[in-house]
């Protein structure tokens, strides 16, 4: 039986958000607990799998291709693994391994597909958690075809988010920016910062930072459009990229990112307190003539007074308002 713990984890994850947990609790009372040694392998693609996987203790990290490359995404409380199994009942595409101590609901998957049935909030949150991987997978550039491959990817790769990284943007903005240009289509750079970073870390030790960041990282990866582009800029700082956004739609787009991370929970260690963090969000039109160097001139100079004005806050650039 679940315990009240692991029911409001669930309830708080991503698979079941805005749905109806009680419709579906007895289905999961019947579904096995797993405990997994930190170190030890969940999935691998040289073996099938028939469960979906629900994190209720723990980290996974998930390794695509060569295991010695960096991790591909790291999973944490109330993520799922294993959906790609569900649907096109082939053996996993990653090695899913534990990283610290772990417990996982495992729920069959023809359990899954009735749930599905009875839930379309349910469906509709594995096509979420589904379309935000495709995206994530298109930024991250794992390759093992060669080791020039691998060079050429850790050139643009920031290792610790998986997102680009600040080399990576420097060509690809500028190339996004004249495209829009050429187009006579709108354009803004948001630039986003995780608020209070430093007293965090100077709390809880500079290694727990480095989780909240992935954590950060991802959530606006899965956040953006399949067209956006993001990065890295440096430190706890992201440069998003939106082509075809004029000043509404880059606002609405800044205030899903800055609400998104603000919904965060994250446990640091196992049993320990919920933290929550908060960003705060710069937004630049970009306007005929503008480089790249002047969009986030404004947008950084909007950051600063996001961070002026309280924090947890989107505001324009007041040159472009």
């Amino acid at each position: 039986m679940l315990n009240d713990d692991e029911r409001q984890r669930i309830a708080g994850g991503r698979l079941f958000r805005q749905t109806k947990l009680e419709s579906i609790e007895h289905l999961l009372e019947n579904c096995e607990r797993r405990s997994i040694k930190a170190g030890e392998t969940l999935l691998a693609p040289d073996v099938a799998n028939t469960f979906l996987f629900l994190v209720l203790a723990g980290e996974l990290r998930v390794y695509v291709g060569n295991r010695n490359l960096p991790e591909h995404t790291v999973l944490g409380i109330g993520d799922c693994v294993g959906e790609m199994s569900l649907l096109d009942g082939q053996n996993p595409s990653a090695h899913v391994i534990a990283s610290l101590d772990t417990t996982v609901l495992a729920i069959p998957h023809e359990m899954v597909w009735g749930m599905i049935d009875s839930s379309h909030g349910l469906a509709r949150n594995l096509l979420t958690i589904l379309a935000g991987r495709v995206r994530h997978d298109n930024l991250t550039l794992v390759t093992t075809q060669s080791r020039s491959l691998e060079f050429e990817e850790a050139s643009s790769v920031d290792a610790l988010t998986g997102l680009h990284n600040r080399r990576w943007m420097n060509d690809a903005f500028p190339r996004a920016l004249r495209r829009c240009e050429r187009d006579a289509a709108p354009l803004c750079l948001v630039m986003a910062d995780i608020d209070h970073f430093k007293r965090f870390n100077d709390r809880h030790g500079h290694l727990a930072g480095d989780p909240v960041l992935r954590i950060v990282a991802r959530a606006i990866a899965e956040s953006l459009r399949p067209h956006d582009l993001v990065a890295r800029h440096g430190g706890e700082e992201f440069a998003i990229m939106l082509p075809m956004a004029g000043i509404d739609d880059g606002m609405k787009v800044a205030e899903r990112l800055r609400a998104t991370v603000g919904q965060l929970r994250i446990t640091l260690t196992n049993g320990g307190a919920e933290e929550t963090i908060t960003l705060s969000c710069g937004v630049a039109p970009f306007r005929l003539g503008d480089d790249l160097d002047k969009l986030i001139e404004l947008a950084d100079a909007a950051l600063l007074l996001a961070k002026q004005g309280g924090r947890n806050r989107v505001v324009l650039s007041p040159e472009r308002a």
